[in-house]
């Protein structure tokens, strides 16, 4: 018997049982168990009265998730931009009362739960006051737009007893439920490295540098701008572009690594790294953006490390693989991304790679992940249960996100502690853990 056959005969047992206990081949992918059809057919009759603030594209989305479920009413929507506002009234139907001012749509009693969808710099304000008028919250990712407004958030809900689900919606897809188990099985052996990464390239313009402007009709550019400092409206500060500037998100980072960094605090069973280090800058694209076009980012947790890239200049990205995670073990490596996942076993010593080739033992593809994660916080909503990306939850991983801007931003090795969320190394580099407020608004205490 050739190096290596026993332990590969190992790894394929434990693999087909790893397979059959997560039922991998079970059921269909995207088909519904009967008992979740019995649940939304017996709802239908028992409403939830929904209200959506923010309808740019992701707020648009959401209103077409919320729609497909049965027991869901869309009583309002708000928007600053006019144009948006009036498409959103398209889809939500006749019913739905339109507001340029969210707080006027947090007057209204009949409301049960706002959906979140506008830049992050005012999804901390815009869930605190949900909380205090008794409305449930979906609110999109990332988070806050700082440390201190995520920890505030968390503290309001726990204040007013309100659900309040996070958009990190990976969280609610079989495929990375099951990615998430098989690194928790152990069929991995030690794991002491993670690899998260997106790539794209939009290479020299990226977004272009139009010029300052009159904002265009129909938009409350400084409600837009909420409490976020003055600026002259630019056409790239605004509607999606904005993550590419300081004042209203964190760039690449915050807006996809931290749906990478969740799965990862998932999957290891951690909460928060004790180190980190970063490297990058805006190296190569022509344009005005404020955010890095190229980073490193690395996190120390015991017993294991975990990077994080990002380039907008190569979309060559890791394997062939533009966006994904994967987990490097002692015995395997698992890839996982919104396509599925796949494992390979280890290579052992006298092992050739031409003889064993690199044929995945588990794969699968793709689920479905918004609508059961809208599923799962219209259900909690009910019970009062935690969602299955509880604020706190979504805290911890948009915290691990905001550490590697703070580390970059500071020029040096940051050590954290969880506990008081406070940096223990660089007592300066506090400062980036808030932000202060453009008058009249204020954060609550």
């Amino acid at each position: 018997m050739e190096m290596g056959e026993v332990d590969r005969r190992e790894f394929l047992k434990r693999s087909a049982a790893a397979a059959v206990g997560l039922g991998l081949s079970a059921t269909p992918e995207g088909r519904e168990d009967t008992l979740s059809r019995k649940r939304r057919a017996a709802s239908a009759n028992d409403r939830i009265v929904v209200g959506f603030i923010g309808c740019g594209g992701m707020g648009r989305a959401n209103i077409r998730y919320f729609k497909e479920q049965p027991d869901v009413e869309i009583a309002a929507v708000c928007d600053v931009y006019q144009p948006h506002l009036d498409q959103a009234l398209a889809l939500a139907g006749e019913r739905a009362k339109a507001y340029r001012d969210f707080r006027r749509l947090l007057e209204q009693k009949d409301i049960d739960a706002v959906v979140i969808s506008t830049p992050d710099h005012w999804h901390a304000l815009q869930t605190i006051l949900a909380c205090q008028a008794g409305k449930d919250v979906y609110v999109e990712k990332p988070l806050a737009l700082t440390i201190v407004e995520g920890r505030r958030m968390v503290e309001y809900a726990r204040r007013y007893n309100r659900v309040v689900q996070v958009g990190t919606m990976q969280r609610s897809g079989k495929h990375f439920q099951q990615a998430v188990k098989l690194v928790q099985s152990g069929i991995l052996g030690k794991v002491t490295r993670v690899r998260t990464w997106t790539a794209g390239n939009s290479s020299p313009q990226g977004i272009g540098n139009p010029p300052d402007s009159d904002p265009p009709p129909g938009l409350d550019w400084d409600m837009w701008l909420g409490p976020a400092p003055y600026h002259p409206y630019n056409k790239n500060r605004c509607i999606y572009n904005f993550r590419w500037f300081w004042d209203y998100s964190g760039g690449k980072l915050t807006d996809w690594g931290t749906h990478l960094l969740d799965i990862v605090l998932w999957a290891m069973n951690v909460r928060a790294p004790i180190a980190v280090s970063a490297c990058g800058g805006k190296w190569a694209l022509e344009d005005n953006r404020e955010t890095p076009d190229t980073l490193e980012v690395v996190y120390e947790f015991p017993g294991f490390v975990c990077s994080y890239s990002d380039q907008e200049v190569n979309a060559r990205g890791i394997d062939q693989q533009g966006y994904g995670i994967q987990f490097y073990g002692t015995e395997g490596t698992l890839f996982v991304s919104r396509s599925g996942f796949w494992l390979y076993p280890e290579l052992k010593e006298g092992e050739e790679e031409q003889r064993v080739g690199r044929v995945p033992i588990l794969q699968r593809g793709s689920s479905p992940m918004n609508e059961p994660h809208v599923r799962n916080f219209l259900d909690c909503v009910r019970s009062r249960q935690k969602p299955i990306c509880d604020v706190e939850i979504g805290h911890y991983s948009t915290t691990v996100a905001h550490l590697g801007n703070i580390a970059l931003w500071s020029g040096q090795r940051i050590l954290w502690d969880a506990e008081q969320e406070r940096i223990t190394n660089v007592p300066e580099a506090n400062r980036f853990l808030s932000r202060e407020y453009r008058k009249p608004w204020i954060l609550p205490d």
